[in-house]
């Protein structure tokens, strides 16, 4: 291609689009479904229950270490089927382009959205393109759909969450959204501050498959942290959950930085962890599974659900006392993912 930037003639359906298509997109993403181009994707019958997702990504900026937009868009709609136990099968992909993007940047994010489908075993099989006048975008956005496959005997579901249940976290939280506000914010820390993005549904699969019905409920802490998603389970089952603030898994260079910026690690979004709640006789297998992965070598048991305290997360401190985890207020990290 010649052009060094998108222009609007590429949003247009004509040539520049049909170019695009053939001379990027399908050049990185190529697979037997996608080639033939058509207005929707013929998918081969499977047996089991159909899992669906969509979820749109905005970040900014669109290249953080560790990852970037594509990579993010690709594991987040994989994690979001992995959550429901369902085995991801395959996406769709639609990009926004603001007029003006540089070619370069735009092969970059493409190359890593094949990559990362490529490592995972999950194809785009369906696709389309948009341009927006410069200065009505940001870049680029991204949204991704995906369907999986759900076996009849799996059952996952924060309302199937019970007393005596243990809260496994997958690792450490908060890498992701401070490296996202250090990076924007030109804030350098010492130490290795990366986004955590990857996939989970291999780690999900393990534990599903050594330990049947033992797994009650999954999510992934992406926006409002771990803190908000415990809050939405509590809620969802009717159910109290007890943490304890010295299992609290968090990286020294992510706690330095929270602390020099003032932030709550439990608040900060992740994009490649996931908490499990499992049956309280099975927690410690069900730890040593996740930490046999390497997705989840860093799990940790984090919390119990409690019949007391119902729709609500407590946190019990070293020093003997609690304190009530609430749900995210306000935006303190907005175009997170």
């Amino acid at each position: 291609m010649s052009e060094k930037t998108i222009l609007l003639d590429h949003g247009s359906g004509g040539l520049a689009s049909q170019r695009l298509i053939s001379e990027l997109f399908l050049k990185h993403l190529d697979s037997p479904i996608l080639r033939g181009l058509e207005d929707s994707a013929i998918l081969e019958n499977r047996q089991g229950r159909l899992a669906f997702t969509t979820d749109s990504y905005v970040v900014d900026p669109i290249f953080f270490p560790g990852g970037d937009i594509g990579k993010l868009a690709v594991h987040g709609t994989i994690n979001d089927l992995a959550m429901r136990g369902a085995t991801p099968y395959c996406l769709s992909l639609g990009l926004i382009l603001e007029e003006g993007l540089r070619f370069d940047e735009l092969e970059r994010v493409i190359i890593s959205i094949s990559e990362a489908c490529k490592k995972a075993g999950v194809p785009v099989v369906t696709g389309d393109t948009k341009v927006v006048p410069k200065g009505k975008g940001d870049k680029i956005f991204i949204n991704t759909s995906g369907i999986g496959f759900v076996d009849e005997s799996i059952d996952i579901s924060s309302k199937n969450a019970k007393v005596g249940d243990a809260v496994i976290l997958s690792g450490t939280m908060g890498d992701h959204g401070i490296t996202i506000m250090t990076r924007r914010a030109g804030i350098s820390v010492q130490g290795d501050l990366h986004s955590d993005t990857m996939p989970l549904h291999t780690l999900v699969a393990a534990l599903l498959r050594e330990l049947p019905g033992a797994v009650h409920a999954l999510r992934d802490p992406t926006r409002g942290g771990v803190a908000s998603t415990l809050n939405e389970i509590a809620e969802n089952s009717g159910l109290g959950i007890e943490l304890c603030d010295e299992d609290l898994p968090v990286r020294p260079e992510v706690r330095a930085a929270c602390e020099l910026l003032g932030l709550e690690p439990l608040y900060l979004a992740n994009e490649g962890k996931c908490l499990a709640i499992v049956s309280g006789d099975k927690a410690e297998q069900a730890l040593a599974v996740m930490r046999a992965t390497p997705e989840g070598r860093e799990a940790a048991i984090i919390g119990r659900l409690v019949a007391e305290k119902a729709g609500r997360v407590i946190i019990n401190t070293p020093v003997g006392g609690a304190r009530v985890v609430t749900p995210l207020h306000g935006v303190p990290l907005p175009r997170i993912c």
